[in-house]
């Protein structure tokens, strides 16, 4: 089953720019060829832990020299059509905008409407993929926990930050 709908909000311009080392010379391509960009995943969970994660994520795309895709699956109950989320989709936007406008790093914003929250993600990332996911911590099991578990099991490199 694949999301109904994928909306990609254009990154914000006022990043800083990337930092290269003095003596580095940039790769040759060959003709067609184009440049690999190493994407950290962030998956949206609520907004204080996606900020945290956005942190955190913030930190180890810039280290990779890499950007962050700040992906938000929207469920979409079975009696409304999948393209008429419950919620509004301009809404969802703005407030991912806002959230994303945190990140000191080029942040690709991605909202999926979708059935099931598992099956879009699987659809989405890449083998071997890094995810960074933001939770509440709990000495019990949580949704995020669970998630982070299933994409680990999965074969992603995953990371989870822990909210107070």
């Amino acid at each position: 089953m694949s999301p109904a709908l994928e909306r990609i909000l254009t990154p914000s311009v006022n990043r800083p720019p990337r930092l290269e080392p003095a003596d580095a010379t940039p790769p040759r391509l060959l003709r067609g060829q184009r440049e690999e960009v190493l994407n950290v995943f962030v998956i949206f969970t609520s907004v204080d832990a996606t900020l945290q994660a956005l942190k955190e994520a913030g930190t180890l795309a810039h280290q990779l020299n890499g950007r962050i895709m700040l992906v938000a699956p929207q469920i979409v109950p079975f009696p409304l059509p999948l393209t008429s989320p419950p919620v509004l989709l301009d809404w969802n936007e703005r407030r991912l905008r806002v959230i994303a406008n945190q990140s000191a790093v080029e942040t690709i914003v991605r909202i999926y409407l979708c059935r099931d929250r598992w099956q879009a993600l699987e659809r989405l990332l890449r083998p071997h993929s890094v995810v960074v996911v933001g939770g509440a911590k709990r000495w019990w099991p949580t949704r995020e926990s669970r998630l982070a578990r299933r994409l680990r099991r999965a074969g992603h490199q995953v990371i989870l930050t822990e909210t107070e």
